[in-house]
C-alpha cells in the first residue's frame, strides 16, 4: 500500500475512533426508558455553545417546548456527558427546596479548584456539602436587614452622584443615546465598592480607578473558563491535573491587593469604622481566627457578586420603563418627590413588581445546573421510574419556565401587575417552581435584599429626575445576546434621558 493511502487510512481510522468516543453513550437515556433530545457529536444537545449563532438558552427552550407536554424529564447531553433536563415545576420545587438533600450542590463547583481560583473557589455558590453550609452561615449575617439598612445612606449618596453623572453624559451624548449597561456598571461598581469596602471607585469621574476596567474585563474575558468547562464535560478526569480559573492571576492579584489595602486602612484608623460588610468580616476574622487570605476571599464574595448581575437587572429595568411610559408614570407616582427612608424604600410594591417582571423576562441565569448528592427517583409521565445517583447533573430551564404561557399569561409582555401581592406576588410563582432568578430554597441567593435595595434606590432617583426613552439603536424585541453567558439584550441597550 502506498504511503499516501496509509496516511489516509490512518486519518480515517483516527476520525472513526474520535467519532465513536464522542457518540458511544448516546443511547444512555434510551436504555433507561427516557426520551433523548436531538444530540450531535461533540456539541451534544446544545450546539449553540459552539456555533455562537444564538444564545444557548434557545437550545434549551426548543427542547423544553418539544417535550414539556409528554415528559416530566428528558435526557440531554452536554458535549458527551448525559444530563437530565427537568421540565416539571413540581419536581423543580422539590429539587430546590422539598428534597434539597438530594440536590445539595451546584454543578459549577465541579469546574472550580480552590487552590487555583481563590476568589470563585471560596464563593458559596460553588462550595459543596458542609463547606457550603459553614460559609453560608458566615456570609448570611453580613447581609441582614439591619446591615443593609446601615449602608443605605451610602446607596443614597451614590445614587445622587449617579444622577449627576447621567445628566453630564446626556449632554455629551450622540444621536445613539447612552449605553445603559455601561451606566449601570458604573453605578454598581461605585455602590458595591463603597458599601463593602468604604472606598470610591471614582466611577462617575473622567478618571475612574482601575477597579472599573478590571471588573468589566473579568466578566467579558471568561471564554477560557467556559472552554475548560466544556472540556471537563468531554473528559471529566481533566479536573485531576488541570484547572482554569474564572478570575485570571492578574485579576486575582488586583482584587486581593485592594482588599489588603482596605483592611489595613480600617485597622490603622479604627475611628473610621462603620457598620458595613468589611467591618462585619473583620469582626468575623477576630471571632473565627481567619487568616488574611481567608478574610480576603470571604469578603470578595460580597464584592464580586453584586457587580455584573445587578447592573444587568438595572439596565434592563430601565429598558422596560423606557418602552412602557405608562408603567414609568405609575412608578413615579408611587415614589413621590420626598426623600425616602429605608423603610419607605422597602414599601414600593409597583417598583418592586417592575424589577421582578424584568427579572422574569431577562433572568441573568438562563438555566441552573444542580448536582445530585443522594440517590433520587423521578417518575415520568408514562410511569417510568428513573433513579439518578450522586454526581449526575440536573438542568433546570429557568428562561423557558419564565416564558411559558401555561404559568404566565401573555409571557412576552411586560406586565408588572402579575407580581403585586393582590395577584399572589412573587411567592405565588416561586412556590409553583416557575420563578427562579435568585434560585430558591436553602441555596437561594443570600444577596437578594442588598441587590433589591441598590436597584430600587437607583431607580427612584433616575425616575424622579428623568423621562426615559429607548433610542432607535436599541432593538425592539427581547432577543438575547448570542455569546454572553448571562441574559442580556442582543446589540445592547441605548437610552435617552430627558431631564424633568
Amino acid at each position: 500500500m502506498c504511503p499516501i493511502c496509509c496516511t489516509l487510512l490512518f486519518i480515517a481510522g483516527f476520525l472513526a475512533l474520535v467519532y465513536i468516543f464522542l457518540t458511544w453513550n448516546f443511547d444512555y437515556w434510551r436504555k433507561r426508558g427516557i426520551q433523548t433530545a436531538t444530540t450531535f457529536p461533540f456539541v451534544g444537545s446544545f450546539p449553540s455553545m459552539f456555533t455562537k449563532k444564538r444564545n444557548v438558552a434557545y437550545d434549551i427552550d426548543d427542547i423544553y417546548q418539544q417535550y414539556k407536554e409528554t415528559e416530566k424529564i428528558v435526557g440531554v447531553f452536554t458535549t458527551r456527558r448525559p444530563q437530565l433536563l427537568v421540565l416539571c415545576p413540581e419536581y423543580i420545587s422539590k429539587i430546590y427546596a422539598g428534597d434539597f438533600r438530594s440536590f445539595h450542590d451546584n454543578e459549577r463547583g465541579n469546574s472550580v479548584d480552590k487552590s487555583v481560583d481563590k476568589i470563585l473557589g471560596n464563593n458559596p455558590f460553588v462550595l459543596k456539602g458542609e463547606e457550603w453550609k459553614e460559609r453560608r452561615a458566615e456570609i448570611t449575617p453580613g447581609l441582614s436587614p439591619n446591615r443593609v439598612k446601615a449602608v443605605y445612606p451610602v446607596s443614597q449618596s451614590v445614587c445622587k452622584k449617579f444622577v449627576d453623572y447621567i445628566r453630564r453624559q446626556q449632554k455629551l451624548a450622540t444621536s445613539q443615546g447612552l449605553d445603559a449597561m455601561e451606566l449601570s456598571l458604573c453605578f454598581t461598581t461605585e455602590v458595591v465598592s463603597d458599601s463593602v469596602l468604604g472606598i470610591s471607585a471614582q466611577s462617575f469621574t473622567d478618571n475612574p480607578t482601575p477597579l472599573v476596567g478590571m471588573i468589566q474585563r473579568v466578566f467579558n474575558s471568561s471564554f477560557g473558563f467556559i472552554l475548560y468547562s466544556v472540556l471537563v464535560n468531554i473528559w471529566p478526569p481533566i479536573r485531576r491535573f488541570y484547572s482554569v480559573p474564572f478570575f485570571t492571576k492578574e485579576a486575582e492579584d488586583f482584587f486581593f491587593d485592594i482588599m489588603r489595602r482596605c483592611i489595613k486602612l480600617r485597622q490603622e484608623k479604627p475611628e473610621q469604622q462603620r457598620d458595613d460588610f468589611l467591618n462585619y468580616m473583620l469582626n468575623l476574622q477576630e471571632k473565627k481566627g481567619l487568616d488574611a487570605a481567608e478574610l480576603t476571599a470571604h469578603t470578595m464574595t460580597f464584592l464580586t457578586d453584586g457587580f455584573e448581575t445587578t447592573a444587568l437587572v438595572l439596565s434592563h429595568t430601565l429598558l422596560m420603563l423606557g418602552r412602557h411610559p405608562e408603567d414609568l408614570q405609575k412608578v413615579r407616582q408611587e415614589i413621590g418627590s420626598k426623600e425616602l427612608t429605608f423603610e419607605q424604600l422597602t414599601e414600593l410594591p409597583y417598583l418592586e413588581a417592575c424589577i421582578h417582571e424584568t427579572l422574569r423576562l431577562f433572568s441573568p441565569q438562563v438555566a441552573a445546573r444542580k448536582l445530585v448528592t443522594e440517590p433520587y427517583d423521578f417518575v415520568n409521565k408514562n410511569g417510568v421510574t428513573l433513579r439518578v445517583n450522586p454526581g449526575d447533573v440536573i438542568i433546570i430551564p429557568v428562561k423557558a419556565l419564565h416564558h411559558d404561557p401555561q404559568y404566565y399569561d401573555n409571557p412576552q409582555a411586560f406586565k408588572p401587575e402579575r407580581f403585586l401581592e393582590v395577584n399572589g406576588g412573587v411567592k405565588k410563582y416561586r412556590d409553583q417552581g416557575v420563578y427562579l432568578p435568585f434560585g430558591n430554597g436553602p441555596r437561594i441567593c443570600p444577596g437578594i435584599r442588598f441587590a433589591l435595595t441598590q436597584l430600587k434606590a437607583a431607580l427612584v432617583e433616575i425616575v424622579r429626575n428623568f423621562d426615559i426613552s429607548v433610542n432607535p439603536k436599541t432593538r425592539s424585541d427581547d432577543r438575547l445576546d448570542d455569546t454572553f453567558f448571562m441574559a442580556t439584550l442582543k446589540g445592547g441597550i441605548y437610552l435617552d434621558f430627558k431631564e424633568r
